[in-house]
């Protein structure tokens, strides 16, 4: 753990509370970038996501490596007196503090905003919740999916005659983290004008909706309901999934103008170019299953190999259908370094996602896996709390760490 931090948030220094995804995706994304994230859990079993994904065979999970990264991990119950009160101290030299509870829970445990604040106010105080801190849904439980159903994505995502199909990661989470994040460099910004931090409330449901174009404008001034299409938008055509010889897939962008030019003349077909039903975008878009079902009888006729390379020699965007397996193998994942190796003290060497996005002259960094619990409680409490060796150790007969 001696790596060099020289990211851009080396000077900030994170208490992350809460568990699972959205709010320790969060902390991830600062820990990568530089910020000194401090991270409290629950001292007899962590983070759930400690036991997450595929069991390994030393009963590690795989995910705890990535959402853990970057961290130190402090044992403490903040159910306790005694942990509220170690916590506020934590706080009270920090610049930004991360959690997703259920709304109400750190006002429970004398943790609001209020309370913080008047020891710091200079904190940032980035919330992330199923539904935001205010309005009739504020106190449900909601994760992820919930609000990806309510913020839209869920239906318009699989097939027309399915039921509303997932991403196949936990996206909701990961976008409520990543607006979290935003929040929290815009309130820090500001801080530097103002001196005064700030809440930046985060709801799942809210984070989806953001990203889902003009689903809601659209109806509003049409009255279409956008509905679940699978593997194309419609009326964005050509823009598919197409079968190539022995079952492989390839992806094929080619609804602009100028780029559908060059897929007709890599076909050998240049009357689809002028043909009156593909002849501009819109008329693509009103006859793209047919459009399709040409392309996929041309790609048909291909090894998937083949044809990526007849594409990019046209110009045309096309893609295979990756597989980490293939992420590892790749040529631009291996120049751009976006796979990094970290060395994980049980498993060894670990392979996993580098720093996004890359910065020229503060680049973020993988400096080490997602560490042991409490790896790191007696050290930040003994720096950033006051607690001598015997306060420890009487903190950790009851329980509290």
């Amino acid at each position: 753990m001696t790596a060099r931090n020289q990211g851009p948030l080396s000077d900030l220094v994170v208490i992350e509370m809460g568990s699972l995804i959205a709010g320790p995706f969060a902390g991830q994304i600062l820990g990568d970038f530089g910020a000194e994230v401090i991270k409290l859990e629950d001292p007899r079993v962590g983070d759930p996501m400690r036991q997450w994904g595929r069991s390994l065979p030393k009963g590690h999970s795989p995910w705890w490596p990535v959402i853990g990264r970057n961290k130190k991990s402090v044992g403490l119950d903040l159910r306790t007196p005694e942990g509220q009160t170690i916590a506020r101290e934590l706080i009270r030299r920090a610049d930004v503090v991360i959690e997703n509870f259920r709304p109400g829970a750190m006002e429970k445990w004398g943790l609001s905003y209020e309370a913080l604040s008047a020891d710091n106010p200079k904190l940032v105080m980035a919330r992330v919740s199923g539904f935001g801190q205010t309005g009739p849904y504020a106190e449900r439980a909601g994760y992820g999916l919930i609000g990806e159903a309510m913020g839209g994505l869920r239906h318009v995502t699989g097939e027309p005659d399915r039921p509303p199909a997932r991403a196949g990661i936990s996206i909701g989470d990961s976008l409520a983290a990543m607006h979290a994040v935003m929040g929290i460099t815009m309130a820090l910004h500001e801080r530097e004008r103002t001196g005064h931090g700030q809440v930046v409330d985060a709801a799942l449901y809210e984070s989806v909706l953001a990203v889902m174009e003009n689903l809601v404008t659209e109806y509003d001034l049409t009255g279409y309901v956008r509905e679940r299409s699978g593997s194309v938008l419609p009326g964005i055509a050509p823009s598919n999934a197409y079968p190539c010889a022995g079952g492989e897939m390839i992806l094929i962008g080619g609804n602009g103008d100028t780029v559908y030019a060059r897929l007709t003349e890599a076909m050998g077909r240049p009357d689809l170019k002028s043909d009156p039903k593909f002849v501009d975008h819109a008329s693509r878009g009103v006859n793209q299953y047919e459009l399709d079902a040409i392309i996929a009888e041309w790609t048909a006729t291909f090894a998937l190999a083949d044809l990526l390379a007849l594409l990019e020699a046209r110009g045309v965007p096309a893609s295979r259908v990756f597989r980490a397996p293939d992420m590892l193998e790749d040529p631009q994942f291996i120049a751009r370094e976006a796979i990094v190796t970290t060395d994980h003290p049980v498993f060894g060497p670990v392979r996993m996602q580098n720093a996004f996005p890359k910065l020229s002259r503060t680049p973020g960094s993988v400096r080490w896996p997602g560490p042991p619990l409490g790896a790191h409680t007696d050290a930040v409490l003994a720096e950033r709390a006051g607690c001598s060796p015997e306060r420890l150790a009487e903190l950790r007969a009851k329980g509290v760490i």
